[in-house]
């Protein structure tokens, strides 16, 4: 458990990241949000704020407030989880206003909203597994920890990479719309990667099965251009999130 002890402060580096990437998407426009993205932000980042807190009330004598704060935390999850999945009929209204307007988006294509929606599912599936398998192993600290403290790496693609993509497209805003907008998703996925397994090398957790999922997690996303392509996929994100 003395290993954990510096745990609360190692997890403002992904607290950080998550806020550097949705701040312009979500500050720049804030009064033009709509209710359901102020709730799903707001149910995000006080989840990151719990895996600082929580790890420091685990590892500092004051279980008790880790153990009622814990109740109240898996109830911030199920909102985390069904507020993204809630959210999803923006990626496919998106592709709707992309095909009426294709110069306005320039290269953000149909495909490309499909393709989000298709991993936000397979994200917040795995988020909720490892929700409820860290309450399965509460007793088991260092597990429950690990369950828990992967869940960043697994839901933190969506913000990351707007901020990463709004630097890559300032960059290159001469080139604009003739601009490759999977790159900047390529790199989050590095950089994504690499932040679990200095996190689980940090805490010996190389071979933890969170670990495995977090990294199938962030592969399956770089599939995202193909995913969004497919016309089975689109055909079943428009019949099942649209009704």
């Amino acid at each position: 458990m003395n290993n954990y002890k510096t745990l609360y402060l190692w997890m403002f580096v992904p607290m950080l990241f998550m806020q550097f990437g949705i701040f312009r998407n979500y500050w720049g426009d804030f009064t033009d949000n709509a209710w359901s993205v102020h709730i799903h932000y707001w149910t995000g980042t006080i989840w990151y704020i719990y895996l600082i807190i929580q790890p420091y009330f685990a590892t500092h004598g004051q279980i008790s407030k880790h153990r009622t704060n814990g109740i109240i935390g898996m109830f911030l999850a199920g909102g985390v989880c069904l507020t993204a999945l809630s959210m999803m009929h923006r990626d496919i209204e998106t592709t709707e206003r992309s095909l009426a307007s294709p110069v306005q988006f320039g290269p953000f294509e149909p495909w490309f909203f499909f393709g989000v929606a298709a991993v936000e599912i397979v994200m917040m599936s795995a988020f909720g597994y490892a929700v409820i398998k860290s309450i399965l192993h509460r007793k088991e600290i260092e597990n429950h920890a690990w369950w828990l403290i992967s869940t960043v790496f697994i839901i933190m693609m969506p913000a990351l990479a707007r901020g990463i993509q709004n630097v890559y497209v300032d960059i290159n805003s001469n080139d604009w719309p003739e601009i490759d907008i999977m790159l900047p998703i390529y790199f989050t996925q590095i950089l994504i990667i690499g932040m679990l397994y200095l996190g689980a090398w940090k805490y010996g957790k190389l071979k933890h099965p969170d670990t495995y999922i977090a990294l199938g997690v962030n592969l399956f996303i770089l599939l995202l251009e193909p995913i969004g392509k497919s016309e089975t996929v689109q055909l079943f994100l428009k019949i099942v999130i649209k009704g």
